[in-house]
């Protein structure tokens, strides 16, 4: 652990309960409500699903619909691993595409991060001593949409999914920090599923480890 990561466990509180917005709330000013809602910021911070950063973001609550573990929760932005099942797996999700804002992106650039991390613990405000892969399972997300007049990442047959066990990751590539898209058939084995079939293949994916 660095110096840093033992200064920011040292300085910030173990976080507690955020409640979850539903959009409605008012922005308010000396207790004089504004025309202005959250659900009006959010449209105008969120709306470009296409972005590279927010495009993350949205793979999590996509896969978290498919495990059924999102109803209710909030995003926790610091935990060593995006989402957990109510059976208890751990998942990590990654996102590429094929369209990005600024345009298209080239096979190359169509990769995503692998590498081992010391996680914190919100619960525990708290840093893990070993890096890691911390999730039992990575899900690989791609918006395959290539055409920017029809593309909407809200479209979940226009995603396909790469679900595999993390112990498969740190046997065939070990500390290797990133995998290319084309290599997840051939590298790892594994095949893409639709989003209908994603719930099943992370819970499987332990198994065929």
């Amino acid at each position: 652990m660095n110096n840093d990561a033992e200064d920011h466990a040292e300085n910030v509180d173990v976080p507690h309960q955020i409640g979850r917005r539903a959009g409605s709330e008012s922005f308010t000013n000396n207790n004089a409500v504004s025309r202005h809602t959250l659900g009006d910021f959010w449209s105008w911070a969120a709306s470009d699903l296409v972005s590279n950063t927010l495009r993350g973001q949205l793979a999590e609550y996509i896969v978290g619909m498919a495990l059924g573990c999102v109803d209710g929760r909030i995003r926790r932005e610091w935990d060593p691993f995006d989402l957990q099942t109510g059976d208890g797996i751990t998942v990590e999700v990654k996102s590429t595409a094929y369209l990005q804002s600024w345009g298209t992106t080239s096979p190359a650039s169509r990769r995503f991060g692998i590498a081992e991390t010391i996680g914190w613990h919100a619960d525990t405000n708290s840093y893990g001593t070993v890096a890691v892969r911390a999730a039992d399972v990575y899900v690989f997300c791609v918006h395959t949409a290539v055409d920017r007049a029809t593309a909407d990442p809200l479209r979940l047959d226009q995603w396909e999914f790469y679900a595999v066990a993390t112990a498969t990751i740190d046997r065939i590539l070990g500390q290797q920090k990133s995998i290319a898209l084309s290599r997840l058939p051939g590298t790892l084995g594994v095949s893409s599923v639709s989003f209908d079939a994603l719930g099943a293949a992370v819970r499987s994916a332990p198994t065929q480890s």
